[in-house]
Order: C-alpha cells, then structure tokens, then sequence
C-alpha cells in the first residue's frame, strides 16, 4: 500500500502552559541516529514513520520509569521488512526482532529505570510502518493535567488580523475535566443545531468561550453559536497567515476557549497555514483539559489522524480512483491532533450525496490496516467522547468502514484497479451508537468490496 505524505509535521504537540503534554504520534525529521532520536514517547500509543530509503534508520527514545518489559510491535506493509532493535543509554543491543513476519512483535527485559533506544531499519522495501512501544511509564511522562482557567487578560492583537469577537471579551471558566475531551465531527450541508445546543454544550457548560477558525469567510457563525450554546462569546478569527497563526493572541483566544470549531473551506489551506504553528499546540491544549474540538467538512478532515489533502490537485471522484490505488487526485498527510478516540483514521464527509463510498474505500487501502475511515453524509454529525463511546445526531448518516477477518486487499498496485474484498460498513442512523474503540455498536453492519476494472465497481451494487 501506499501512503503519501505530504508535510513532515512532528507530533509533539505541547501547549504553552508548560502542565499539558501530548505524545508523539510521527516521527520527527533527520532522526537517523541516536543523537537525534525521535522523543516524547508515550507507552501503547501509535507512532506513524516511514522508511524513505536504502539507507534511512530512524531512532526513537523512550523513557522507563522502572524494571519490567519493553515490548513493540512494529508493522508496516507485507511486501518490506522491517526491523527494530532496543538499546541502552549506554552499552550494547539489549534485543531486537529481525524476521520476515508482520508486524514484527518481540519484547525486551530491562532492570532499571531509565533512558532507552529504539533503532527501526530495513531488510528490504521502504514505505510506511507503525511503532508501538509498551513500556514502564515514569510518573511525570504522557498525560498530564491541563490548566483549565487564569489564562490572564488577553495580548494585543497582531496589526490586521481579522477577528470577529460576540460577547464579553474576557475568559470565563467553565469546569472541565482534564483528559476528557470530545469530538464533533460534522459532514457538511446544514450545520446541526442539536449537536451544539445539546451534546457540546451538555460536555462544556453554559457560558462557555467559543472560537470559531476559518481561513476566509465572515462571522456567520457567532449569533448562530452564542445563542444555541448560550455562550459567554463567540470569537470568529481569520487566521489566513502562519505568521497570524503563531501569534500570541491566537494561541490565547483558542487555549481559553473550552469549545473550537473549524469551519468549512480548504482542508489544505488549514495544513499548509496551521500545521505546527501555535493554532497546531493550542487546539491539543483545548482537548487534553477536557473541552471539544469540532468541525464541518474541510473541518471535518482537520480532525482525524491522517489527513485527505487535496493541495492543488482535483478532487478524489470515486469511480476515478478505484481504477488506480495511486491516482493523482490521492494525497494524504498527517494530521494536527493526538484524539486517542479517533486514532487511525481518516474521514470523510458530504459522503453518500457525492457517492463517496468508492473512495473512501480506495482511502482505506492506502493506510496501514489498522486504520477506519469514519464518513458522515450532509446535515449530520458523529459526538466521540475521549473513552470512545460516539452517537449520531442529525437527519442522515454515518459510516465506519474497517477491515475485518474476511477482508482481502486483492488488488492493489500503483496504475492498476483496486480491487478490495469483503471490507466491514457500519451504517448508523441519528440517535444510533458506536464505541470507536471496540466497535461495538446498535447500527446495521454488512460486507462491501469494489473492483475497479468493471464499470458496476460496488458489490453490493448499493453499498450504502
């Protein structure tokens, strides 16, 4: 499979309040030795890398915080192998896996606490590869307990930045509970009124600070939002430079809002201008201390950890790209926000109006095969909560595409069809139920496969 990244974009992802911590979901830049080695790892969590060549060996550092196992799994495409290996701060290889299986699963025994290194190299292949690490945890590594409040009085803004502020013009605190954030993920079309006056108003209270981000546009959104959420205010900011992005007042605004939402637009411009920069660090804040991050279709795709990023290329058009694994309309970057609810994702949106269910397939081939796509249609949207339990509210529905145990990837080389057997559909109606972890849910579940080759690509022929 293929996956194209487009940005390097790191996932340490820390906030300005020096009490919130993220971990690391990608590999950095340049970590081909030790000395530089990829850091902030957190125990179980995913980290996303790629082997880009003959030569390329990238290096991770972990901290123990005591005795015990240090166990990866690594997996990565079935056509490369891939190796990793576990050393000391100081001294020799400790143990490693170097097999022809995936994923490559081992563990190592380690007697004390302390600084580790984890080399990933290749056998054979390049391409991409996910590393999970299990490890003894110290107590001040991964989590941490976001400052919910005193963000203090708000810094000047920048010289023509284009803002839109409804409301008192001050933080107001609202009670959250750190590491209990949420997510709003909206398909486009009419927004939908329920999923803010009930389910994100219900999560952050009454009175709360709301930001709304755009790229272009107007303040549409502030009499519409103040008077469903029965908000303190509504800030509606333009944030159409990195340079405004990395501003102080931006960082401000979005950390002391307990709900952000992105708006529709350009999920590309949203990369290309908010990728680390401080908007990146201040939406992580906002979730970690327990507020909701949302968004509406371009805002929709900011949200999941892999990115459908059109830049400068046309749209995706199913019955295009089912006829190559590698059509020129596929781009795919990583995306901004570590939401452990919505690990290994990628989402789609105005989903069954545009007959999307073709690529969205052809997206789920391209990723690792622990990935989901979560797709919402028109006029509706998916609330996750941070322990995985989802519910649909609007008028149609939503869609969680995974592969199961009889689901076979057929067909999949670059210039020709996709052909892709048997891939699990979750259909959920409004009011309907899924826990993304588990996959648990009271929706309708069936088999789906495409063949790219035939001009009837869809078996059944209406997926939906």
């Amino acid at each position: 499979m293929k996956s194209i990244l487009k940005h390097a974009l790191t996932g340490v992802i820390m906030a300005a309040s020096t009490t919130s911590f993220a971990c690391t979901t990608d590999e950095t830049a340049n970590n081909n030795y030790d000395t530089s080695a990829t850091q902030g790892l957190c125990s179980g969590v995913i980290l996303q890398g790629s082997i880009s060549s003959r030569s390329d060996v990238d290096w991770f550092e972990i901290e123990a915080g005591d005795a015990g196992e240090i166990s990866i799994i690594l997996d990565h495409n079935k056509r490369d192998d891939f190796d990793w290996d576990v050393f000391p701060a100081s001294g020799s290889r400790l143990g490693g896996a170097a097999t022809n299986q995936t994923p490559e699963t081992g563990s190592v025994n380690i007697t004390e606490a302390g600084h580790y290194f984890i080399k990933v190299s290749r056998y054979s292949g390049k391409g991409w590869y996910n590393l999970t690490i299990n490890f003894p945890e110290s107590s001040n590594g991964g989590g941490g307990d976001p400052v919910a409040c005193n963000y203090g009085p708000a810094p000047s803004k920048p010289s023509g930045f284009k803002g839109y502020l409804l409301g008192n013009s001050a933080d107001t605190c609202n009670d959250l509970q750190a590491n209990d954030g949420a997510t709003l993920l909206m398909g486009g079309g009419w927004d939908v009124d329920p999923s803010f006056s009930q389910n994100v108003k219900n999560h952050v209270g009454a009175g709360s600070d709301v930001v709304v981000l755009r790229t272009s546009g107007t303040d549409a959104y502030n009499d519409y939002l103040f008077n469903l959420m029965a908000a303190d205010s509504v800030n509606t900011m333009i944030i159409d430079s990195s340079s405004d992005a990395n501003s102080e007042y931006v960082e401000w605004a979005i950390e002391s809002a307990e709900f952000v939402f992105i708006s529709g637009g350009d999920q590309s411009d949203y990369l290309n201008l908010w990728a680390d920069t401080k908007v990146q660090s201040a939406l992580q804040h906002v979730y970690d201390k327990g507020g909701v991050i949302g968004g509406t279709s371009a805002g929709m795709a900011m949200l999941s950890s892999t990115v459908y990023d059109p830049d400068g290329i046309l749209g995706a058009v199913s019955n295009e790209v089912v006829t190559d694994l590698c059509h020129n309309t596929l781009n795919f970057s990583p995306g901004m926000l570590n939401i452990p609810a919505i690990a290994n994702t990628i989402t789609d949106t105005h989903f069954q109006e545009r007959d999307r269910m073709g690529r969205a397939m052809v997206f789920l081939a391209n990723q690792p095969s622990n990935y989901r796509v979560i797709a919402a249609s028109e006029d509706t949207a998916l609330f996750v909560k941070a322990n995985g339990d989802a519910v649909v509210v609007g008028d149609n529905e939503v869609y969680v595409l995974y592969e199961g145990n009889s689901t076979e990837l057929v067909q999949a080389q670059c210039g020709e069809a996709v052909i892709y057997d048997n891939v699990n559909r979750i259909k959920l109606m409004p009011s309907q139920s899924i826990n993304m972890n588990t996959l648990n849910h009271n929706g309708d579940e069936i088999t789906i496969s495409i063949d790219g080759s035939q001009s009837n690509f869809y078996s059944p022929s209406s997926p939906y």
